[in-house]
């Protein structure tokens, strides 16, 4: 399959999907899961990102990917069905940004440490941890399978002044 074929569009906030909770993968779900997860590491590299989550590319599944050393040696992971099951009460405060607000970013704060249970395509349950960047971005795409965004973690006056700048910026993408 080519890369073009791969590619997959994606959502930009204020899509009503990116809002939305998605729902379990369920065996029945695993052969689109084993399409999707190629055209979602796909999307990403060529978005350039570290992690994408399923509802950005449209499809309402508990199904994320991250890669961390896209420009060194990749480390791709997909996790489907993730779920957080212990976080550091330590918290550090990173700088974020979304494929889903592109050219957006905020300092934002969330435990420093966490460990996530997922299960891998064969359905074999795994544990991953992280601190730092692994730490925020594994965060990051499970709240997007809940309908949070990073913005979400902001204040209002913020949150606003990033939202209107990203209206902006689409508005002028889309008169050029």
């Amino acid at each position: 399959m080519s890369e073009q074929k791969l590619l997959l569009p994606i959502l930009i906030v204020p899509d009503p999907l990116l809002r939305k909770v998605c729902r379990a993968v369920t065996p029945d779900d695993m052969k689109r899961v084993k399409t999707l997860i190629p055209q979602m590491f796909a999307t990403m590299y060529k978005a350039p990102g570290i992690g994408l989550a399923a509802p950005q590319v449209g499809a309402l599944l508990r199904l994320v990917v991250i890669d961390l050393a896209p420009e060194k040696v990749p480390t791709p992971i997909a996790l489907i069905n993730p779920e957080v099951i212990a976080k550091s009460e330590d918290k550090a405060t990173r700088e974020e940004g979304c494929l889903s607000l592109p050219d957006q970013y905020a300092d934002v704060t969330r435990p420093s440490w966490v460990r996530v249970r997922y299960q891998d395509e064969e359905g074999h349950k795994h544990e991953i941890e992280g601190d730092g960047l692994l730490a925020a971005c594994l965060q990051h795409e499970i709240d997007h399978l809940n309908g949070v965004l990073f913005v979400d973690y902001l204040s209002s006056l913020k949150r606003n002044m990033l939202l209107r700048r990203l209206a902006k910026d689409q508005k002028e993408r889309k008169a050029r």
